[in-house]
């Protein structure tokens, strides 16, 4: 639950006398934004909700020893994961990671660059991790590939269920916001596509994904890992695709979410593939994550988050 300001007067009374000056405020829009994870530890949190946090940016940004590009709804596991892979290799302690859509991970290896902002960011990945199709498209720029988990879709829905939805013929309803991976860039876009055709055929998919897009009630998002949790969790959608994990995570930190299963029938599995660049800036490290990545403290790591291995 995130806070609201009070006047500075009160801020240096308060903080004064080591009382903490901030309340839990119910109105606040920011009150579920990310991070959702413990940030790291610094000499001073600036974190300004709505203002300055950009979740998805992981670790240290200066002299990194190693550089990780994962696929954003992976985000969940990267404190274990990190913390795990430090453990085994203490030389390696100055990591810097992103957890953006696949897409556009993509696009920045591409590109040379990123900028959020005013953040530019140069650094080229040692590892770059994506589903399956994501890492055959991206093949000519890695010399390394491991599959190291899978995961399903669900569909993600307030507390209660309010519009009763229960398959996914029921978000092409008129009065169901949809909220939607754009399969432009976010690789479950696709597979959330295919499981429409599954359900209902090019009828569905075009109510869901033309009419409903054109009359705004399908949102498509350019996050959806951040994106459509907060638009289920402020009101501003009844139901959004989502892979179980995401639904599982958000359950498991206490936000008001539900998830309704998709059957098989309709279902998707995705393969989630870490790959290492031919042109990585730390070869060795890049070597030793891939093999933290299957190992089997690693698994476990993405089971604990809903995630499945072999």
């Amino acid at each position: 639950m995130k806070i609201f300001r009070i006047p500075a007067w009160v801020i240096l009374f308060l903080g004064g006398m080591g009382v903490s000056a901030y309340a839990q405020d119910t109105t606040d829009p920011h009150r579920f934004d990310p991070p959702w994870n413990d940030p790291p530890e610094a000499g001073i949190n600036f974190t300004i909700p709505g203002i300055n946090n950009v979740p998805d940016l992981y670790g240290d940004i200066v002299d990194p020893q190693l550089v990780i590009f994962f696929a954003g709804n992976q985000f969940m596991c990267l404190d274990d994961l990190l913390a795990g892979f430090k453990q085994q290799h203490p030389e390696i302690q100055r990591i810097f990671a992103e957890t953006l859509p696949p897409g556009i991970l993509a696009q920045q290896i591409k590109g040379g660059s990123l900028t959020i902002g005013n953040l530019h960011i140069t650094h080229q990945p040692d590892v770059y991790t994506a589903g399956q199709g994501g890492i055959v498209a991206m093949e000519d720029y890695l010399d390394r590939t491991e599959a190291y988990a899978y995961n399903r879709l669900s569909l993600m829905v307030p507390k209660g269920n309010p519009k009763k939805i229960r398959t996914l013929a029921d978000l092409k309803r008129p009065d169901v916001r949809v909220s939607m991976p754009n399969p432009a860039w976010e690789g479950i876009g696709k597979q959330i596509v295919a499981s429409y055709r599954k359900a209902g055929g090019e009828d569905l998919y075009e109510a869901i994904m033309d009419a409903k897009v054109n009359d705004g009630s399908t949102y498509l998002t350019r996050i959806h890992h951040r994106e459509s949790p907060l638009r289920i969790l402020l009101g501003d959608a009844d139901v959004a695709p989502v892979w179980t994990s995401e639904v599982d995570y958000q359950r498991s930190i206490g936000h008001p979410v539900e998830e309704i299963s998709i059957p098989a029938d309709q279902n998707s599995r995705a393969t989630y593939v870490a790959g290492k660049l031919k042109k990585a800036p730390h070869p060795e490290a890049a070597e030793l994550f891939m093999n933290y990545l299957v190992s089997d403290e690693a698994k476990a790591i993405y089971r604990k988050y809903g995630f499945e291995t072999e």
